[in-house]
């Protein structure tokens, strides 16, 4: 069975509201392609391209994204007396299977994991938010996983902005608070290996979140472990993150792309 990767594309995106009004925060574009298909594109890198989508606000338009695919992708030619007769004049190369699930337009991110519990076969997934990007060596955070046995990894970033601070000793998390005033250590940027016992910790309940609870709950139990990226980060949270990954992008400086 292969590893699966977990993306969550089903928040509102209320601080990006300039675009999310219009459509679901993954489908924001960089360059032309939707920040999804950006990080989606790290994984594959990465030799992962087994995906499971946690769909919620207007996840509609990110199924209409893959099912027409070809079409949004390629040129082609159709025959309007036979409209199922469509030639493509170049073919879509990436051999990702998507699995597009439904979980609830309010759930918590912790209710979207647990409803998509079903879809999960391996001993281990991975698991990333749908605004993230970063040159994460993918294989090394798998390795890492595997090497310490505990049920949860997250990756360990060193940002400018607030997200889930990290208090650690050695590749320990002592303990995790989500969004606290100010940041003095490493922060949670997303990009999470964890066993199937991580769904124990969770519910279907759609006020289940995975920061608040979970996180907290495996740090204590001595189940959650850090690491530690030191490379490119960024996050697609606001209108100027969006124009910054698109100066990245334009000017062949995106540092999430690997070559």
């Amino acid at each position: 069975m292969e590893t699966k990767v977990v993306i969550l594309c089903g928040g509102m995106g209320t601080r990006l509201k300039e675009e999310t009004e219009y459509r679901p925060k993954p489908m924001v574009g960089i360059g032309g392609k939707p920040i999804l298909w950006h990080i989606m594109n790290i994984f594959a890198y990465h030799g992962l391209n087994q995906f499971v989508l946690c769909l919620g606000y207007k996840g509609e338009m990110i199924k209409e994204y893959f099912q027409n695919f070809e079409m949004r992708n390629n040129d082609f030619t159709i025959n309007l007396s036979q409209p199922k007769d469509i030639t493509y004049h170049s073919r879509n190369t990436l051999d990702w299977t998507i699995t597009l699930a439904d979980t609830g337009a309010s759930s918590l991110k912790g209710s979207r994991l647990k409803k998509i519990e079903k879809y999960i076969q391996d001993d281990i997934f991975l698991t990333s938010y749908g605004d993230s990007l970063g040159n994460i060596d993918i294989l090394s955070l798998i390795n890492f996983h595997k090497r310490h046995g505990k049920i949860a990894t997250i990756t360990g970033i060193n940002p400018t902005s607030r997200f889930g601070e990290i208090n650690f000793k050695g590749d320990n998390v002592i303990s995790f608070r989500e969004k606290p005033k100010s940041v003095k250590s490493l922060v949670n940027g997303g990009f999470m290996v964890f066993n199937k016992e991580i769904f124990n910790y969770l519910t279907e309940d759609d006020e289940c979140d995975l920061e608040y609870g979970p996180l907290e709950k495996l740090a204590s139990d001595g189940q959650l472990m850090i690491f530690k990226h030191e490379g490119f980060w960024a996050c697609m949270d606001t209108i100027r993150d969006m124009e910054y990954l698109n100066e990245l992008w334009n000017s062949k400086n995106a540092g999430w792309v690997f070559n």
